[in-house]
C-alpha cells in the first residue's frame, strides 16, 4: 500500500459514486487502518459568519463559505496555513485542525489561509486502494498553492494537468487547446 496522505484524490470519469462527481479530495491520512480526506471543492451555501454563532461565541467576520468535505457526518475541521496552530501536518504549509480552540483561533487570524468544513470522505482498511486500483481515482501530488486557490475550477485544472503529464511524450504542448471542447 502505497500512502496518499498529502496527494489530491481527483475523480475519474470511472467512479459511480455521485458524491464524489468530479471532486478533488485532499488526503489528510492513508494508511492500513483506513483513509480520510477532505473535498476541496464542495461549497455549501452556509458562509462561516452564519454558521459562527452555532459553534463559537469568538467574534467572526469572515463571509467564505463552509465545504462540504464529504459524505461522512463529521464535526467542523479546517485545513490552515499556521504552523503554530498544526494539529496534523498534511504537506509543507498545510495543516489540519480539529478542535474547538484551535479552530476559534484560526477563523479570528484574518491573515492566515484556511477552509472550514463538515463532514469528511472516510475509507476502511484496503476500501480506497481497491478503488484506485479499478480506476475510480486519479492521483497526484497536492500543493499548497492549489489547496488555497479558487474551488471552482480546481478540478478541471488538476485533471488537466495530469492529462498533460501523461499525454506529454506523445504530443506537443502548442497542440493542446485551452478549452478541451474544442477537440
Amino acid at each position: 500500500m502505497k500512502s496518499t496522505k498529502g496527494h489530491f484524490l481527483i475523480a475519474s470519469p470511472h467512479l459511480a459514486d455521485s458524491n464524489f462527481f468530479r471532486s478533488v479530495v485532499l488526503m489528510v491520512q492513508h494508511d492500513e487502518e483506513g483513509a480520510f480526506g477532505l473535498v476541496l471543492n464542495r461549497p455549501t451555501n452556509n458562509t462561516i459568519l452564519d454558521l459562527w454563532h452555532m459553534v463559537s461565541e469568538e467574534p467572526c467576520s469572515t463571509d467564505a463559505p463552509v465545504h462540504l468535505g464529504g459524505p461522512v457526518p463529521g464535526p467542523l475541521v479546517a485545513i490552515h496555513s499556521d504552523m503554530e496552530l498544526a494539529e496534523v501536518e498534511i504537506l509543507a504549509g498545510v495543516y489540519f485542525a480539529a478542535t474547538k480552540e484551535v479552530i476559534e483561533q484560526i477563523v479570528s487570524q484574518t491573515d492566515r489561509l484556511f477552509r472550514l468544513f463538515v463532514g469528511y470522505s472516510g475509507w476502511g482498511p484496503a476500501q480506497l486502494d481497491g478503488e484506485m486500483e479499478a480506476g475510480g481515482w486519479l492521483i497526484e501530488p497536492a500543493t499548497r498553492e492549489d489547496v488555497f486557490s479558487n474551488y471552482e475550477d480546481l478540478w478541471n485544472r488538476v485533471a488537466r494537468r495530469i492529462g498533460l503529464e501523461i499525454l506529454a511524450p506523445s504530443i506537443r504542448r502548442s497542440e493542446i487547446p485551452e478549452d478541451p471542447s474544442m477537440n
